[in-house]
């Protein structure tokens, strides 16, 4: 479990693997027509939910991607605001990527920056051989360009577009 400790402006966020308990809330987060835009695998029903949920367990036990639900601890329990991931890692690979989604309620809150920024430095402790992080999103979402140079995440190239991806892309990239 990480924590992305409040500042005078951003709530505490807490960072861990996810729960089985949190189908519901994955659910809910994507009726979001706008979320549902920019992922390729939108989770429609609790079955694929608890689908999602398992193979974030497998892809732990295996060590070579690691998702974490962002939420927000509160009087009533936790509410789920985003999502970060750290994909292609291995003990040995010098480079990896991560990727992540905001619910709606959250965008605009500074909630993914600081949720990435948390695991851009779990990912540079935890794996010795890491020296790059790499961020990819369509050309076409300018909100992830902001999230990414927020976060420390610099613009390197324009990708061209490749299956499934319809369109052309940004690669930006943080080294420790």
């Amino acid at each position: 479990m990480l924590r992305a400790p409040a500042t005078a402006t951003l709530p505490e966020l807490v960072l861990r693997p996810w729960r089985d308990d949190d189908a519901d809330a994955l659910v809910t987060v994507y009726r979001d027509p706008v979320l549902r835009r920019w992922t390729r695998a939108p989770v429609t029903t609790t079955t694929a939910a608890r689908q999602f949920v398992a193979a974030a367990h497998r892809d732990w036990a295996d060590g070579c991607r690691f998702s974490f639900a962002v939420v927000e601890p509160g009087p009533a329990g936790e509410t789920l605001v985003a999502q970060v991931v750290l994909k292609n890692v291995a003990e040995d690979r010098d480079d990896a990527e991560v990727g992540y989604w905001t619910a709606a309620p959250a965008r605009g809150r500074g909630i993914a920056p600081h949720a990435l920024r948390a695991v851009t430095g779990w990912a540079f402790a935890r794996f010795a051989a890491l020296r790059r992080l790499d961020l990819m999103h369509q050309i076409d979402n300018p909100a992830s360009c902001r999230v990414a140079e927020k976060a420390g995440y610099r613009f390197q190239e324009v990708l061209p577009a490749r299956p499934p991806f319809p369109r052309d892309g940004h690669r930006h990239s943080r080294r420790p």
